[in-house]
């Protein structure tokens, strides 16, 4: 197992530099880049994204860097060639892209992610700073989603058919009919001042006199601010792993070592979380990381929009937008790496629930 483990962690950084080498190409085919956007603020017409996260010192630094990349573009129109070249100098845009990649990995081998274009500042403090946001709202959505969706779909398979059953299909129902972000808007209109309660705060992860509080006092705060987002992505998450639960139960409950333990007089509990619950959570524990994952950078894209939270799916999304290439492959690092350990770690969980399982023995 332990050479399994090492073999798994040698790959990592090959399957990142594939993951960088690849949305690196994709960036250098896409239209528009930095140059665009920033000649786009130079000409007052730049995207409300750009607008709300350019400011201060950071947009003139970018404002540098647009004129620098390719005196080609028409935006550069009018500007002092040798301007324009010293620019490029600084930046790095005059080194061919090949060149450009060699410096960006060399940089990552040392947790070295750059500075932001549009903000002026380091990566690593722009992600540090979102990243409790984000690691919120995707550790607290995430347990909550398997404490809801284990047990609910265990027992509709225990009671297929049932009027149980039925009845909750339609809160199923629900949660794969409603996005999250309509779900968030319904629960900001009834308890958020939209129009009907005011119980819970709309904006930020905790008060502005948080720091003036006592711990306990801290602690209901966060909770108190985290209680409509939260809730707004587990409807939106639940109802795929409820069904997955029962689904997996219900193939293996209809398996003929199942009708022998039941033969050989063992209770149904016995049968149940002796012998299907192990094998029938492999699948459920497969499926983890990914719902971590997407619940951490993917799916509370649109939650932290709506409520204020500026976390790291915003960040990436703005990064997007903006052609803010440091931020973009510093973010895309970020998550890769820290997708690929919990895929390592679903793995290894995979051990722990059956052991029959080896991977060293492959």
């Amino acid at each position: 197992m332990l050479a399994y483990i090492l073999r798994r962690l040698a790959l990592i950084p090959l399957t990142l530099f594939g993951i960088i080498a690849i949305n690196f190409v994709i960036v250098q085919i896409a239209p528009g880049g930095p140059v665009e956007q920033l000649l786009a603020q130079l000409k007052n017409t730049a995207v409300a994204a750009t607008a709300r996260v350019g400011g201060g010192e950071g947009v003139e630094a970018g404002r540098g860097t647009a004129a620098g990349e390719n005196s080609a573009y028409r935006g550069a129109q009018g500007l002092d060639p040798a301007f324009v070249a010293e620019l490029n100098r600084q930046f790095g845009f005059d080194k061919p892209a090949y060149v450009r990649f060699g410096l960006m990995v060399r940089d990552y081998l040392t947790f070295d992610l750059g500075k932001s274009y549009f903000r002026d500042r380091d990566v690593w403090d722009l992600v540090l700073d979102k990243l409790p946001v984000s690691i919120s709202l995707g550790v607290w959505s995430t347990l909550l989603i398997y404490v809801i969706s284990i047990p609910l779909g265990i027992a509709k398979a225990v009671r297929d058919g049932s009027r149980f059953d039925v009845l909750s299909s339609a809160a199923v129902i629900v949660g794969y009919a409603i996005p999250a972000f309509l779900f968030a808007i319904l629960l900001i209109i009834l308890f958020a001042g939209g129009r009907y309660l005011d119980w819970f705060p709309l904006r930020g992860l905790t008060s502005d006199h948080w720091a003036d509080l006592s711990w306990p006092a801290r602690i209901l705060d966060y909770f108190w601010h985290l209680t409509l987002p939260v809730t707004a992505m587990v409807i939106g998450g639940f109802a795929s792993l409820t069904m997955l639960t029962k689904n997996a139960f219900l193939d293996e409950i209809n398996k003929q070592y199942v009708v022998t333990a039941r033969a050989k007089g063992l209770s149904e509990r016995r049968v149940l979380y002796g012998h299907v619950f192990r094998n029938a959570m492999l699948l459920v524990i497969a499926g983890f990381p990914a719902t971590l994952v997407g619940m951490l950078f993917t799916g509370s894209l649109l939650i932290e929009v709506i409520f204020s939270l500026d976390g790291l799916g915003l960040l990436g999304f703005e990064a997007v937008v903006n052609r803010d290439y440091p931020v973009m492959f510093g973010t895309l690092y970020v998550f890769s790496l820290i997708g690929l350990l919990l895929n390592l770690v679903s793995d290894l969980s995979y051990r722990l629930v059956d052991p029959r399982i080896d991977f060293g023995a492959r």
